[in-house]
């Protein structure tokens, strides 16, 4: 089981990473942000799956 300390470092750590590029380079952030909002839903879901399957499978080999 997660310990909670566990998990609430992994959020930490994924705002973090998510804070670096509009930290570094709001217009650019900005830009990708617009070009995906005008992406279709099934290529959002299908970056978004392909994101979640490369999270999973770094963990499991983490571990």
């Amino acid at each position: 089981m997660i310990a909670w300390n566990e998990l609430l470092s992994a959020l930490a750590l994924v705002l973090v990473i998510e804070g670096i590029m509009p930290f570094i380079s709001p217009k650019g952030w900005r830009d990708t942000m617009l070009q995906a909002s005008k992406l279709e839903d099934n290529i959002l879901r299908g970056i978004g799956l392909a994101s979640m399957f490369a999270g999973a499978v770094l963990l499991y080999f983490m571990r």
